[in-house]
């Protein structure tokens, strides 16, 4: 059976396109070792599928990174994923509570040929990521869409539909029809399931073209070269106080839950 996939798809009647996401082995690679509580990896989990459905849609090389800052207990939420679909992400917070309270949605379109980064900023409006995300897109970019996000320790998914401008000229009850619809997904159905025959049984009057399923991947490597920059960046007199108030220098990378010690020893070789 599939896993860890985005599926693509059209429904060729209704000028309707979307895609779904299911996530296990690259979501508990991520989320290992971290000991988020059940509702914040929920709220992560939902970040994770729903950049990596945006990502899909990435004709270029690059990047897709949405960060949520609040002033709630979960201060910082970042999710990432790559034009090939390589995802990461972390969570910042106090206690269990996922509530993210005043802030706002940051979300970054970047180019890693040219440089070039394009950002979306928006007040945070919504109880859910999904009601979030709908607000950014009523605001950003005028589109009508519908947002399904469920995640649990185990594994991730989402389902997302964009209703294109034609879409009522050619059904005027097509759209709501797919909605109500979509909205009885539910998570354990796309667990080890063939994308194909989930959505014919969620979709069962509807004709659909589906497009290549594109894998997805856990990827945030353990890069000490990147860290060794970084000290020497600071200079031997700031790394030499630190090594002589903690006894060890140590780097804790959040973003893929790395953590580099160095101790006199590798002082000693990384400025020799």
């Amino acid at each position: 059976m599939q896993t860890d996939y985005v599926q693509r798809f059209l429904f060729e009647h209704l000028d309707v396109r979307g895609r779904l996401v299911c996530l296990t082995g690259a979501w508990q690679k991520m989320a290992a070792g971290r000991g988020y509580p059940a509702p914040i990896a929920e709220l992560l989990g939902h970040s994770i599928a729903l950049t990596t459905m945006l990502a899909a849609n990435q004709k270029e090389t690059g990047r897709i990174t949405l960060q949520v800052q609040g002033s709630g207990p979960v201060r910082l939420l970042v999710a990432d994923c790559t034009a090939d679909l390589k995802i990461r992400g972390m969570a910042q917070h106090e206690g269990s509570d996922p509530s993210i309270g005043a802030g706002r949605l940051a979300l970054s379109f970047e180019n890693l040929s040219t440089g070039q980064i394009y950002q979306s900023l928006v007040p945070l409006e919504g109880s859910t990521m999904a009601e979030i995300f709908a607000n950014y897109l009523e605001r950003s970019e005028q589109r009508v869409s519908f947002l399904r996000l469920l995640a649990d320790g185990d594994a991730v998914c989402g389902l997302l539909l964009d209703k294109l401008p034609g879409a009522d000229a050619r059904d005027p009850d097509g759209w709501n029809r797919l909605c109500h619809l979509a909205s009885t997904l539910q998570l354990a159905e796309t667990v080890n399931a063939q994308p194909y025959g989930l959505l014919v049984k969620l979709f069962p009057e509807e004709l659909l073209r589906v497009f290549p399923i594109d894998p997805v991947a856990y990827h945030c490597p353990y890069n000490v070269q990147n860290v060794e920059r970084v000290l020497r960046g600071l200079g031997r007199e700031e790394v030499e106080s630190i090594l002589a108030e903690q006894g060890e220098v140590v780097i804790k990378n959040e973003m893929c839950n790395h953590e580099y010690r160095f101790d006199r020893a590798a002082v000693e070789t990384l400025f020799n």
